[in-house]
């Protein structure tokens, strides 16, 4: 099915504009611009629920090519979807391509989102547009048509997390030890991570108060947006710290961790999202290539005595994992379950299993 494509504009709030044309859905959108220097992989981004109240640029150049999987959409935990439906707010892309191949595709990427009703622009200069970015960092912007008026929205100014977490607890089955997950936006490869492991897993709701539930151990997911609106989380996992049972934390659960255990948190310029980053284990000269989204950090500066920086980025320095000095409790900056992206932290994973009870 051949896209029918009118006129349309990423407009950023310092009054930049890029020209292109439509796909997907037809209609106005707001949200904060990021990113993404990752080559495969959209189905998979797409519905990552951290990209929740973003417009999302690919800055490869060739996207839909392999179009989407058949079943596309489907609930549970579905291969190549992170959650149930597209979680950005737009897509921006140089290169549409209608005409798609690949064995187990259903629909285009255009026909998908047009489900979905989520607008894209292709056609835009997207090395010219990450390059602003990269400038002046991650900024507002709206993709719009003709004269439409909408404001700009800065997404972190509200609890994303809240309009990603499930609303009411789902148990998987996988074996004798249990891992209570804290929902803050999970992607569904952490849970089939833990699933094939044969480890059951209890999701809730991200203000669940987890903390006296009964478990062998607790993990708190990634998720969008400024860890600092998960007050409940935090409160709930700083109640948590108070005991032994092992504790692990992934993206945006390593700095709601960070926080319950007293450090901070703040915002990257433009943070980092694409499967390359290279992460640096401290201590040693060993590097992992891995995958991540995410637009804060913890600042490392603000550990307590008895916490510790784990990992660093070797491109910019930042946090990239905490851990405790003593107990069980530890988190990565970095996604160990990658979709997309490569597996080298996938022993996370396993360190954290070794440490059930």
């Amino acid at each position: 099915m051949k896209t029918t494509a009118h006129p349309a504009r990423l407009v950023l709030e310092d009054g930049s504009a890029f020209h292109g044309f439509s796909f997907g859905s037809v209609r106005a959108v707001s949200g904060e611009v990021v990113f993404n220097t990752g080559m495969v992989g959209y189905p998979e981004s797409l519905t990552d629920p951290s990209y929740r109240g973003q417009i999302l640029v690919i800055t490869y150049p060739i996207i839909g090519n392999y179009g989407v999987p058949a079943h596309a959409g489907d609930s549970g935990l579905a291969d190549y979807f992170e959650s149930d439906r597209i979680q950005v707010r737009g897509l921006v892309i140089a290169d549409l391509t209608d005409e798609y191949s690949h064995w187990n595709a259903g629909k285009s990427l255009s026909q998908w989102m047009g489900e979905h009703d989520v607008p894209g622009i292709f056609g835009v200069d997207t090395r010219e547009l990450t390059k602003r970015l990269r400038d002046k960092g991650t900024i507002p912007g709206k993709i719009i048509y003709d004269r439409d008026e909408i404001d700009f929205e800065d997404p972190n100014k509200r609890n994303l997390v809240s309009e990603v977490s499930i609303a009411e607890p789902v148990l998987y089955e996988g074996g004798e030890k249990r891992i209570t997950l804290v929902d803050c936006g999970v992607k569904n490869n952490i849970i089939r991570s833990f699933v094939n492991r044969n480890v059951t897993v209890f999701r809730v709701p991200w203000d669940y108060d987890f903390s006296s539930e009964k478990s062998d151990g607790i993990l708190i997911s990634n998720g969008p947006g400024d860890p600092k609106m998960c007050n409940c989380t935090i409160e709930n996992a700083r109640k948590a710290l108070g005991k032994s049972t092992p504790i692990l934390g992934i993206c945006l659960g390593s700095q709601i961790l960070a926080l319950a255990a007293g450090a901070d948190t703040y915002k990257l310029k433009f943070g980092h999202r694409s499967q390359n980053q290279p992460c640096r284990e401290m201590g040693t000269k060993r590097c992992y290539i891995t995958s991540q989204n995410h637009g804060y950090a913890v600042d490392s500066d603000t550990l307590p005595q008895d916490w510790r920086e784990w990992f660093f980025n070797n491109n910019d320095t930042t946090n990239e994992g905490v851990v405790h000095i003593s107990k069980p409790f530890f988190g990565v900056q970095f996604h160990p379950e990658a979709s997309p992206g490569p597996d080298d932290t996938e022993f996370i994973f396993d360190m954290f299993v070794r440490t059930l009870k």
